[in-house]
């Protein structure tokens, strides 16, 4: 095929044949921004000593993190980039920042042991991130396989939100809320790792009618978080982040699969499963 020419016999390069430049969906990504600023924001505050703002950073990039990936689904504005910004994302709002929070808030008093608890959180969060990117395909969408690190981070940061609240200062000097930090830190970091079924909630479809009393419960809900925001919200991630333990033990009493891993790749969301 020659290329076309002007009057003068000059070849004039196809300019429609040239690949198109991808852009970036700017309105899912500005969600994704906003929680990593979230996530350093709480760093930042907690290197002032004000851990109460820490704490509601983190919440706040939990609450943008979880939106991100719906707004783009229902705009259709998915792309492999802003999966990956999202994961840099996490791996900062949720695995670094609650790791550098809470040794700042506790885990220094004890030594090594502090960063050793912290460095175990961290690197729970960056294999869980990495395990979720490459199993993406063939997990049970109705459950996340081990612990998903914004309930993770909500776990250890709703503990320092909670103590915060209630007085405490110089906690690394306060032995036994030092140790409690450090078994919230570790439990989280190792939870995380797991192969427990975490139920996720995306089979879920907020497009369906429900009855009344549905919005009205949902309410009740939101005055009660409004309430007593540091007790309430840390008691649900504490039921939350032991629920995995709980299936678990319930469905190998039953006899049931309780891994999350499906059988086929084609059907990821089949009944049968691995045991």
């Amino acid at each position: 095929m020659t290329e076309p020419q002007d009057p003068a016999g000059t070849a004039v390069p196809d300019l429609s044949a040239r690949p198109r430049r991808k852009g970036i969906y700017i309105l899912p990504n500005l969600f994704t921004l906003a929680a990593l600023f979230a996530g350093f924001y709480a760093v930042v505050m907690a290197m002032n000593g004000r851990f109460d703002l820490a704490a509601v950073g983190i919440f706040s990039a939990a609450v943008l993190d979880s939106l991100d990936g719906r707004v783009a689904r229902m705009t259709n504005t998915q792309s492999t980039f802003g999966e990956q910004m999202d994961s840099l994302s996490d791996m900062v709002s949720f695995g670094a920042a609650p790791a550098l929070i809470v040794y700042e808030w506790a885990l220094q008093g004890l030594g090594k042991l502090g960063w050793l608890a912290a460095f175990i959180y961290c690197a729970g969060a960056a294999l869980r991130l990495a395990r979720f990117n490459t199993n993406i395909g063939i997990v049970d969408k109705r459950f996340f396989q081990g612990l998903p690190s914004p309930a993770a981070a909500a776990m250890v940061i709703g503990l320092v939100w909670v103590m915060d609240d209630f007085g405490y200062k110089g906690v690394e000097h306060i032995p036994w809320l030092a140790w409690t930090a450090f078994g919230f830190t570790v439990y989280a970091g190792l939870t995380m790792v797991t192969n427990v079924p975490f139920y996720s909630f995306k089979d879920i479809s907020f497009r369906r009618s429900v009855p009344f009393i549905v919005i009205v419960a949902i309410a009740l809900a939101f005055a009660v978080v409004a309430y007593d925001p540091p007790r309430v919200l840390f008691g649900l991630f504490v039921l939350y982040g032991l629920s995995g333990y709980v299936v678990y033990l319930v469905k190998k009493s039953r006899g049931k699969p309780v891994s999350v891993i499906a059988v086929s790749t084609d059907e990821p969301d089949e009944q049968g499963l691995h045991q």
